[in-house]
């Protein structure tokens, strides 16, 4: 009995190492998560983004004057800093929002600002920031964006996204409501509307004019419409061509400067 017993022993030890050879050399199987598919939405706004200045805009470093003030901006990889700098009388104020922080300085010394101040004009910095950029922050983690179908302006076709915001990370407007109308030949931004809850809410469409491409990102200026309250931003369109739209303002940015070739 001994030896049967170590005879079968010996046989399924036997068999055990040669399923162990075998299955080292089988190629190691990873089980990847499928990715999920990009909505068109997204799909869209990826192509501005690039047709606006693409990659460079991570390391952006510009300056412009807008309404008489000059701003200036500068991207990396993992950080941002904007300013804008005013002549009030005889003072040098300079309001700085970096990485989320928001400081000022007058006359090139640091003063402290209560929280309420602090939130005004650092939210107004980061405005007049987010538009000069656009169409490059319509990527950030709170924007919601949904294909509108195609729409025809003056004869040319476009691509509508509406985007909206998430309340965490869509600051104090997330209830905004966005319309971006992109060209399907040249896949740039060329009109831009939204609707706005503060100040009993208002309603506006802007037309780009004036494109330039400053080493390689794209600066373009707007004409400011204003429609009715309560307007649906998809009739928009059809009142500008119709010239229902009342002229509010010209958007303009003036002496875009790249500070990285200076």
């Amino acid at each position: 009995m001994n030896r049967f017993f170590f005879r079968g022993l010996i046989a399924i030890l036997s068999i055990s190492l040669i399923s162990c050879q075998i299955k080292k050399e089988e190629p190691i199987k990873i089980n990847k998560e499928k990715e999920l598919p990009i909505s068109k939405g997204d799909s869209i706004i990826n192509k501005a983004i690039k047709a606006h200045g693409g990659e460079l805009y991570d390391t952006a470093n510009y300056s412009f004057v807008f309404r008489g003030n000059e701003y200036s901006l500068r991207n990396t990889e993992n950080s941002y800093r904007y300013s804008v700098k005013r002549k009030i009388k005889d003072e040098i104020v300079e309001d700085i929002l970096s990485n989320g922080l928001a400081t000022r300085k007058v006359n090139g010394k640091d003063v402290t600002l209560d929280s309420k101040t602090k939130s005004r004009y650092s939210e107004a910095l980061n405005s007049v920031i987010y538009f000069a950029l656009l169409p490059y922050k319509l990527n950030d983690a709170a924007v919601n964006k949904k294909y509108k179908g195609e729409v025809t302006i003056n004869k040319i076709a476009y691509h509508v996204v509406e985007v909206t915001f998430n309340q965490e990370g869509g600051g104090k407007d997330f209830e905004d409501q966005f319309y971006y109308w992109i060209n399907k030949n040249s896949n740039t931004l060329d009109y831009l509307a939204y609707n706005y809850k503060v100040n009993n809410g208002g309603v506006r469409f802007r037309s780009s004019y004036n494109r330039r491409a400053v080493d390689g990102i794209i600066f373009q200026d707007y004409v400011n419409y204003k429609a009715e309250v309560g307007t649906p931003l998809s009739e928009l369109p059809k009142l500008f061509e119709e010239n229902k739209l009342k002229e509010l303002s010209k958007i303009v940015t003036e002496d875009v400067q790249n500070l990285k070739s200076n």
